[in-house]
């Protein structure tokens, strides 16, 4: 279905327009079934809410590193351009893709929103019309109007091509999803399982490695569930601080590569701030640890 007809997202790009208040009181509700205390937010989905309203529009930083392209030079000045993934080629329209120039294995993902990647692991068997149809469909979103999220608001989007990172098992490699508060990196969110046609199991840690059950798959794992500790988790942790430190919540996205540490993305709104997998009592102790910049 083409975007231009969907008519539920053309009324959430005309409600945040009008008020992001709306959309946000809209969503908060059919996630949590409750409206959201913005004017006293406990809880972490809460204060995300009061972020974008209050914080993240005109916070020039914030919107330099939710925009995947630009973000890449606020890594190299905090000295970690090593950790940045190769770089094969940028397009303004995926019109301009030479498919025959790219290698094998690849990733293309916009500068903006989430989702609408294509990762492709072997070109020979890629469906290139399918594959731009999905990369036109999501150049056209306005994705910062579908859940009031104003950093996504790029002034130029940049489609990027980028080395793929080989998993040590499937095809998919496993991501770590750190979640930062006011520059400390108190868990990292594990995503397990995240191959074609399975369903992908994601489980807290703390910093000593030890299952945290924060969110619903969390609290249903067996007991004595046990993960191996990644090689390299603890080098991930330090640079989930050095890159987090400017902003009250942050989670930072990175990979490992047989140990090899590779940067993923900052993300300011998890789930747009409307998480119904983290458990409610997780939600408030992570609010807990967020010092908002009017309570400073």
């Amino acid at each position: 279905m083409q975007i231009r007809s969907n008519p539920n997202i053309w009324f959430r790009y005309l409600m945040t327009t009008i008020s992001p208040k709306w959309t946000i009181n809209l969503l908060f509700k059919l996630c949590h079934h409750r409206k959201p205390d913005l004017e006293n937010p406990q809880t972490l989905d809460e204060k995300i809410q009061w972020m974008k309203l209050h914080y993240y529009n005109d916070n020039a930083l914030v919107k330099q590193c939710a925009d995947k392209w630009l973000v890449r030079n606020y890594v190299k000045d905090k000295g970690l351009e090593h950790i940045l993934t190769e770089v094969i080629a940028t397009y303004h329209d995926p019109k301009e893709i030479d498919w025959d120039v790219l290698p094998d294995k690849f990733v293309l993902k916009w500068n903006f929103g989430n989702g609408g990647n294509v990762v492709c692991t072997d070109k020979s068997k890629l469906d290139k019309d399918a594959a731009m149809h999905d990369l036109k469909r999501f150049q056209k979103l306005k994705f910062h109007l579908l859940a009031a999220e104003p950093q996504y608001d790029v002034a130029e989007k940049l489609l990027i091509c980028e080395k793929y990172i080989e998993p040590e098992q499937g095809t998919s490699p496993t991501d770590y999803k750190f979640y930062c508060f006011n520059g400390e990196a108190k868990y990292v969110l594990c995503c397990i399982g995240r191959e074609e046609g399975q369903k992908p199991a994601f489980y807290f840690f703390d910093r000593d490695w030890q299952l945290q059950r924060l969110n619903r798959q969390g609290k249903m794992a067996p007991e004595g569930l046990s993960i191996p500790k990644p090689d390299g988790i603890d080098q991930l942790f330090d640079y989930a601080e050095i890159l987090s430190k400017p902003f009250p919540f942050v989670r930072a996205d990175f990979f490992l590569e047989k140990g090899k540490p590779w940067f993923g993305e900052l993300t300011f709104t998890p789930g747009g701030g409307f998480d119904y997998g983290r458990l409610p009592e997780s939600d408030l102790l992570f609010g807990s640890m967020v010092q908002l910049p009017n309570e400073e």
